[in-house]
């Protein structure tokens, strides 16, 4: 079977990858950080995370897909301090449960200084 990549959206600048690549029933979705729709990362932990929630929903709604499908997420912060909001605010998107399995690691640095989060999954497809 092929595999079906999805690029970024129109005028995101992005490092060479696919948000997504989708593989007989499995979407594998890049790890997608906080920026908005300007490329600017918020100052604050909660405003990344509603983009990096935002991207997700928008790369598996392309796929045909909802947070409902998602089977596993990687969750990586860089400050332990957010580990407590990071649970509370991904209850509220990826819920009701069950929720994904999921792993949380807190990181010394991700790609650009500014980012506090980064959400990278892999979701079960409806051939």
């Amino acid at each position: 079977m092929p595999i079906q990549h999805f690029p970024p959206p129109p005028g995101v600048k992005a490092p060479p990858l696919s948000f997504a690549a989708r593989t007989g029933d499995l979407l594998f979705i890049s790890g997608i950080p906080g920026f908005d729709e300007n490329r600017a990362l918020p100052d604050s932990f909660e405003a990344q995370f509603a983009n990096v929630v935002t991207n997700i929903k928008r790369v598996l709604g392309e796929a045909g897909a909802t947070v409902h499908d998602l089977v596993k997420v990687n969750v990586l912060l860089t400050r332990a301090s957010d580990v407590a909001a990071m649970n509370a605010l991904y209850a509220g998107a990826f819920g009701p449960a069950p929720y994904p399995a999921r792993t949380t690691c807190v990181v010394q640095a991700l790609p650009d200084p500014k980012m506090l989060i980064e959400i990278e999954g892999v979701a079960s497809l409806k051939a």
